[in-house]
């Protein structure tokens, strides 16, 4: 009638092997902590990329307290405040980053995000040329996994583009200037350093 799965035993330290290989992976990936806080840092990026600002924005301070010069962890804080429109809070937040870790690429895109929505385009394009010069790679923007995961066809604008359009702009006079164009706008992504 049925024909039965034979399990060949020869194979079970290879299985075995193989579980245990993926169980220390995921213990790896969500239970090591480098710097103290790092847990709640990669907690807090999950809230935020769920939307769930208040959760993220709990998580990120929680690695402050254990670590007040956590940078990601303020990162983190500043992309939450900025994607809550508490922007003043995250001026300051992005600014501490950027004193503490002049070279973090992240810290001048996401600064050059909130300049840019703020209305501040000199300084948006200040931060993202600089943002480039100090990481070109973060010009390729969110990649294919990233946007499939949420569902986001095309793929955004980057901090490239955009730089090259604001400098564009503000070479016109200024009563030619197109400056905000709100469809396209909200298209671009918060940039943020995968844990």
């Amino acid at each position: 009638m049925g024909n039965k799965i034979k399990f060949d035993k020869k194979a079970s330290p290879y299985l075995i092997g193989m579980l245990v290989l993926i169980g220390f992976l995921i213990y790896w990936r969500t239970g090591v902590e480098q710097i103290p806080g790092d847990i709640n840092v990669r907690a807090g990026n999950y809230r935020l990329e769920d939307g769930l600002y208040d959760e993220a924005a709990k998580q990120f301070s929680e690695a402050l307290e254990k670590t007040p010069d956590h940078a990601m962890a303020r990162l983190g804080l500043a992309v939450t405040y900025m994607q809550t429109g508490k922007d003043f809070e995250a001026l300051q937040e992005f600014n501490l980053v950027i004193e503490r870790n002049p070279e973090m690429a992240y810290a001048f895109a996401n600064r050059g995000i909130l300049y840019d929505r703020l209305g501040e385009f000199k300084k948006a394009l200040a931060d993202y040329r600089k943002a480039l010069e100090l990481d070109p790679e973060i010009l390729e923007g969110p990649g294919f996994l990233w946007r499939f995961l949420r569902n986001i066809d095309e793929k955004p604008p980057t901090i490239q583009s955009r730089a090259e359009y604001l400098e564009a702009e503000l070479a016109k006079p200024e009563e030619e200037r197109l400056l905000k164009v709100p469809g396209e706008d909200e298209k671009q992504q918060m940039y943020k350093i995968d844990d």
